[in-house]
């Protein structure tokens, strides 16, 4: 009798400290968040309106998921519910071309207010930075603007998107160098046509023959993600005037957004 009762108080103690471990890593999405989510989605997300049904239920639960498993944070502004729908789809849009896709390099999500620096200050002059992917001690952390990830989401945003950005260098990041070639995510005989393409489009760039944002010549890392924002954001014009670069990204994230459904 003493035996099952001690396996049956052990048993209560293993659910309990699930549950704490689950809290403490996000939120637990129950039925009634689960259905402010999707109006959320419905309300906020154009790349979400425009999935079919059936997998509008499917990102429906890859957002469920990434909000449960990921911390999504706060510095100096308090999380509300549409913070974290507008960061799970951030992270999902990139990855929704691979079903099982999980971000085995990401701990927690922090969001300021506004603009910071590099110190990491969100307060005073010379706060450039919107967002952007930790490294060394900061490593498994990013960090967002909340200007930004909201105005990335509204509806006159143009073809930019901070968080969606930032997750396209997390992605870049998984094969072990931020560089513009996601080698996870591409065949080893697309590696050198895409670098060849990136080139030519970032010269073409630099003689102001391209509408794609002049950030893209930082490097080539950027440029995966500058033409990744375009991608995602206005894939109709970014088909239009830049086929090639389309079909690759196409290739590479496994998706058409500029069909009627995906």
């Amino acid at each position: 009798m003493e035996t099952t009762v001690f396996f049956v108080i052990l048993g209560i103690a293993i659910v309990i400290g699930f549950i704490i471990f689950r809290k403490s890593t996000g939120i637990v999405v129950d039925d009634q968040l689960a259905v402010t989510y999707k109006q959320l989605l419905q309300t906020h997300i154009e790349y979400y309106q425009n999935l079919s049904d059936e997998h509008k239920i499917r990102f429906e639960q890859q957002v469920e998921k990434f909000v449960e498993n990921i911390r999504i944070e706060g510095i100096g502004t308090e999380i509300t519910d549409t913070d974290r729908v507008l960061v799970a789809s951030s992270a999902v849009i990139p990855i929704f071309g691979f079903p099982d896709w999980e971000y085995q390099n990401l701990t927690n999500v922090i969001v300021y207010p506004d603009t910071f620096n590099n110190d990491f200050q969100f307060e005073g002059g010379s706060r450039n930075i919107m967002g952007m992917v930790g490294t060394g001690y900061m490593n498994g952390q990013m960090l967002l603007s909340r200007q930004a990830l909201v105005k990335g989401f509204s509806k006159n945003n143009g073809k930019e998107n901070t968080a969606i950005h930032e997750f396209v260098h997390l992605l870049d990041k998984t094969d072990g160098a931020t560089d513009g070639v996601p080698e996870n995510l591409m065949a080893q005989q697309y590696v050198l046509p895409w670098l060849q393409m990136m080139h030519r489009e970032m010269h073409r760039i630099k003689e102001n023959r391209s509408d794609i944002n002049p950030y893209a010549l930082t490097n080539e890392a950027e440029f995966l993600a500058v033409v990744s924002e375009y991608f995602f954001e206005k894939p109709e014009q970014f088909q239009s005037k830049h086929p090639e670069l389309y079909e690759q990204l196409s290739m590479i994230f496994k998706q058409d957004p500029a069909g009627e459904t995906n």
